[in-house]
């Protein structure tokens, strides 16, 4: 009796290989398919940069032409129209090159496309931008503050408060990203866990005299804890049922520190809190200071260099604890569970478990941010956790693109480093006139740096990551293959 000789293509396993290498060969496309003729359309770019130069004009009509002030006699109005003018035509003419440039060359490209698979594309085991971009982040974060008096010695002391901030906001926004990108739940009162941190530090240190190091992780856990007392009520909710919650749940926590003034001080807030310090050393004058114990001269910018070290090895821990988690169990449960729910549960995957894991852990990062911001203010009070910040947070995770961790750090860079800094952009009164103060209108431009990320990337500056679990390839999967924080 003859036998059929077992070759590769026989096999079941080699002639799945096989097709697999045929697949990745044609990548999809015939290969008698025919290059897609490209032209330039200069009436249709002029077209379109036309409409966008009218739809600017209307939009800053009675923000730039028209101008009202207060005088003795009245009301006064008095228009700008070159300033208009020189508005309408800058958004003619960028409209113009980027119909020419990009937009064109885009949908001639997509069109061309048309018949083509998803194309996977392999990634190399060895070092990819992301990694090259992380290290470089941090090398430069490590000596920030230094490169800071180098070079900007006369606003240091700014310049590192702005550099303290946006490290803030890059731990709360990889907080956020577990529960929004990672598990896929859509979260709208994030800001009550960065309260709850922030007043549980606050209390804690200033009616039991503890310190800083002490109080630190007790005010996570208090807010790890809220966490879960959140996913119980909300463990059958998805989406905008969710998200409706979830900002119910914020503004809970705001009301109830408002009002409840015997505990939490109400409208007044706490004041007092006390400051970190360096194995028992603080940054004031005088004998027991940090300046005095290392023979010194007294520099008050000591103490923003120290807390400036102190938010980057909290925005460390937390970058660390989640990558770490992703490839856990837990992490690929959370993603199972932001693709399908259904399906997530199907395959055995206690639900309940992993949302409240989501909720515990991302609230957890929250508390150690709030407890950082009462002890770098020194004073707190509810105004200061409005539902704003907990828009601005989801905005940098969402701009970054959801479960990504170097996005979130491009995103706050943008959303708070580039609102502070149009404070100072004194040189375009140069370019548009003395009338012009780009303090009035720097959250009109941030509006528009918005729209344009959306326009251009609109899944989120990093729109690709590579899966915590692969089957026996590591490949690239595109931002647009992934839900978007709907749960399923």
């Amino acid at each position: 009796m003859a036998t059929t000789p077992n070759t590769p293509s026989s096999s079941p396993v080699g002639a799945e290989r096989e097709f697999e290498n045929q697949r990745d060969a044609v990548r999809g496309e015939a290969p008698f398919t025919p290059e897609p003729e490209f032209r330039l359309s200069f009436p249709q770019a002029f077209r379109e940069a036309a409409i966008t130069a009218a739809i600017v004009g209307l939009l800053t009509l009675f923000f730039v032409a028209v101008r009202s002030d207060i005088a003795p006699g009245g009301l006064l109005l008095y228009t700008r129209w070159d300033l208009w003018l020189t508005f309408v035509a800058i958004a003619f003419g960028v409209r113009l090159v980027l119909s020419l440039a990009l937009f064109q060359r885009r949908a001639a490209g997509a069109s061309g496309k048309s018949a083509k698979t998803v194309k996977s594309v392999k990634a190399k085991g060895g070092l990819t931008i992301g990694k090259v971009l992380s290290a470089l982040f941090l090398l430069v974060a490590l000596v920030l503050p230094f490169l800071i008096q180098l070079v900007f010695p006369s606003s240091s002391r700014y310049l590192i408060d702005l550099s303290i901030l946006i490290l803030t906001y890059v731990m709360l926004g990889w907080g956020l990203n577990i529960v929004v990108g990672l598990a896929g739940l859509l979260d709208l009162g994030y800001v009550a866990f960065y309260a709850v941190g922030a007043y549980s530090f606050a209390l804690l240190a200033i009616n039991f005299e503890l310190g800083f190091w002490v109080c630190l992780p007790m005010a996570g856990l208090f807010a790890a804890l809220w966490g879960i007392i959140l996913g119980f009520p909300v463990l059958r909710l998805r989406g905008d049922y969710l998200a409706i919650v979830t900002l119910a749940f914020g503004e809970i926590i705001r009301v109830v520190l408002l009002n409840w003034g015997a505990f939490t001080g109400g409208p007044n807030g706490l004041l007092g809190i006390p400051r970190p310090t360096f194995f028992g050393l603080d940054f004031g004058r005088g004998e027991g200071s940090f300046s005095a114990f290392f023979g010194i001269p007294y520099d008050s910018l000591h103490r923003f260099i120290f807390l400036y070290y102190i938010i980057l090895a909290l925005a460390l821990l937390t970058n660390f604890v989640t990558l770490r988690l992703r490839k856990m169990p837990v992490g690929r449960a959370w993603e199972a569970l932001r693709e399908d729910e259904i399906a997530c549960r199907a395959l055995g995957i206690n639900t309940t478990n992993v949302k409240l894991t989501a909720f515990a852990t991302g609230a957890m990062f929250g508390g150690f941010a709030g407890s950082f911001f009462a002890t770098r203010q020194g004073f707190i009070s509810p105004e200061s956790f409005t539902f704003l910040e907990s828009a601005i947070i989801l905005a940098i995770v969402v701009l970054g693109g959801l479960g990504s961790q170097l996005g979130v750090v491009f995103a706050s860079l943008v959303m708070i480093g580039g609102i502070e800094l149009m404070r100072n952009l004194t040189f375009i009164q140069d370019i548009l006139g003395n009338d012009f103060d780009p303090g009035r209108y720097r959250m009109v431009l941030f509006g528009v740096a918005m729209v344009a990320i959306m326009v251009w990337k609109p899944r989120g500056l990093v729109s690709s990551r590579q899966p915590s679990a692969v089957y026996k390839e590591r490949k690239a999967i595109g931002a647009d293959m992934v839900a978007q924080g709907e749960g399923h």
